[in-house]
């Protein structure tokens, strides 16, 4: 749904907490955070943290030029989240 929605939120690493809370925040579908339409709500800070982990490693290994987690399956609050995919461009630095 991100390339169809144009839904995306970009930073340049390192990106902090409150970086983080940010693009969790700005984009379209934050609204489904919040347990829209009878849904439960969805684990916020579980995405904050991958975001936040995300950039730490990317931030340590200078060598990946380009990287992409899609989709990123966020479940109910307490309950975490992952990535179903990951990839990852290694270039020569």
């Amino acid at each position: 749904m991100v390339e169809v929605l144009q839904d995306v939120s970009f930073r340049i690493v390192p990106i902090t907490e409150e970086d983080a809370r940010a693009m969790v925040r700005e984009i379209k579908g934050y609204r489904l955070f919040n347990g829209y339409r009878n849904m439960p709500v969805r684990d916020e800070e579980a995405v904050i943290y991958i975001i936040t982990k995300f950039s730490e490693l990317l931030s340590d290994n200078p060598n990946i030029v380009e990287a992409d987690l899609n989709p990123v399956i966020v479940l109910e609050r307490g309950k975490g989240a992952y990535a179903a995919d990951a990839r990852f461009i290694i270039g020569s630095m």
